[in-house]
């Protein structure tokens, strides 16, 4: 008997399991901040991830059809073709872009942006207008020498590409270096280096032209040396800043 109540005796009281249950119970249980925050973070991951796969698949349909385009011909690739190879169903392709011309304008699209920001960096308004002109296109020279059979390409299907999302996208890019040669000659207006009676716009807009012409002849060539593309391109520059009309002592 006295065994029996030294064994009770030494069992924990009811309080301490009260209290031992309870703190089981609340390790075992996540508290309502914690069950917030994981329901946050599970969409956030499953975002992040679905965006990593659109991603993944933008650059492989965008590495398929720039491969594709330059191998077979811009003509002979078909859409199917381009699908086959990035690894992606037909019906995906037709997410990112509605034609092939689309496709083809969503590879060049984003680096033109590119060379546009780098064409602007290299304006300095102390410079005089040609050299700061032909710092410009010297940024799209280089780019459109990187992949020469890519680039014609694309100057000839931008000549009358005006619709759909790629579209727009590069006619906005096309304003931005009309802008930025229009703002290249406002500088030299305000510094009385050129003078005219017609607007800088006007001007820009000749000068663009003059320049899509020109790189349209040098990329045509078998060699593209970049120097002498840029010496035609400073003759074609200097003669419309030269003018045609006779000098008085003529």
């Amino acid at each position: 008997m006295v065994a029996l109540l030294h064994r009770i005796a030494s069992l924990p009281q009811r309080s301490q399991l009260r209290e031992t249950y309870s703190q089981s119970r609340d390790e075992s249980r996540i508290g309502p901040g914690k069950e917030h925050a994981l329901s946050e973070l599970i969409p956030h991951k499953v975002s992040g991830l679905r965006e990593r796969n659109k991603l993944d698949k933008l650059r492989r349909i965008k590495d398929a059809a720039s491969e594709l385009f330059v191998r077979k011909g811009y003509d002979d690739t078909t859409t199917r073709e381009i699908a086959v190879r990035a690894g992606v169903g037909l019906g995906t392709i037709f997410v990112y872009a509605a034609t092939k011309r689309d496709l083809l304008f969503l590879i060049v699209n984003e680096d033109l942006q590119r060379v546009v920001e780098k064409a602007a960096a290299t304006v300095r308004p102390e410079r005089p207008m040609l050299e700061n002109l032909l710092r410009a296109f010297q940024a799209h020279y280089r780019y459109f020498a990187q992949e020469p059979e890519l680039s014609r390409l694309a100057l000839r299907e931008m000549s009358f590409y005006a619709t759909g999302p790629e579209a727009q996208k590069f006619l906005k890019t096309r304003q931005r270096l009309v802008a930025l040669i229009t703002e290249i000659v406002r500088i030299a207006i305000d510094r009385k280096t050129i003078a005219s009676t017609e607007s800088p716009s006007l001007i820009g807009q000749v000068i663009f032209s003059i320049y899509q012409v020109e790189i349209r002849h040098w990329l045509s060539s078998d060699e593209l040396n970049l120097t002498r593309g840029l010496n035609a391109l400073r003759r074609q520059l200097k003669l419309l800043m030269a003018g045609l009309s006779p000098r008085e002592d003529d």
